[in-house]
Order: C-alpha cells, then sequence, then structure tokens
C-alpha cells in the first residue's frame, strides 16, 4: 500500500482515482501529477515502481498544499470571519447556510435535524 502525503491510497485503483483519495487533490490536480511524472491513465498504483512512488511523493510535497495544511488554513480562514465578525462569520457561528441560500425550507445539511415546536396545534375550521 502507497502512503503519500500521511494517507493510504488504495493500490488496485488507477493512480487517477488513488490520488484524489487525498485532501486537497481532486481530478484536475491528479491529472497534472500525472501528466508532470509520465505517469499513463491506465496505470494502477500497485504497476508503480518504487522510484515513481518517491517521484510522486516529493511532487506533491513540494508543490500541493494538502491534508494538514489545507485543512488548517480552511479552519484558520473561518476563524478569521468569525472574529471579525463579519455577516459570513457571523453564519458560521451561528451555524446557517453562508453563501445567500434560502432558510425558510431546507437548509437540513447546515442547521441539522428538524425540531418539532411543542405545543403548537393545528386550527380546524
Amino acid at each position: 500500500m502507497a502512503r503519500i502525503a500521511g494517507v493510504n491510497i488504495p493500490t488496485n485503483k488507477r493512480v487517477l482515482i488513488s490520488l484524489r483519495y487525498i485532501y486537497g487533490i481532486g481530478p484536475v490536480k491528479a491529472q497534472d501529477i500525472c501528466t508532470a511524472l509520465n505517469i499513463p491513465d491506465e496505470r494502477r498504483v500497485n504497476q508503480l515502481s518504487d522510484d515513481e512512488i518517491l517521484r510522486l511523493r516529493e511532487l506533491i510535497d513540494k508543490d500541493y498544499r494538502v491534508e494538514g495544511d489545507l485543512r488548517r488554513e480552511n479552519a484558520m480562514n473561518i476563524k478569521r470571519l468569525m472574529d471579525l465578525g463579519c455577516y459570513r462569520g457571523l453564519r458560521h457561528r451561528k451555524g446557517l447556510p453562508v453563501r445567500g441560500q434560502r432558510t425558510h425550507t431546507n437548509a437540513r445539511t447546515r442547521k441539522g435535524k428538524a425540531v418539532a415546536i411543542a405545543g403548537k396545534k393545528k386550527v380546524t375550521k
């Protein structure tokens, strides 16, 4: 099993797909890495030599911000917004959608499970 940037990437999958298991590397960056190291698209991780894995590890460490560093940077950006007290920071603090989505209905991902209001009864006519 290859370990890159502190993540065990799957050995029986293609290199393009396996690199996406690293936080901060998506489809485009995975493709860029493979073209920079001349790794064919159909190559699988278990077919890579030790030298290729070493070059892959060095390239990612040198050129890309991934895993812990990226997570820390994102957390610091959100904390900065909350400390400033700007609108986006307040929305983060309250656990509401930040980018202008509606909250009257939906927004369950950010707000959490719906809570029933006790004591409210339907009026019948």
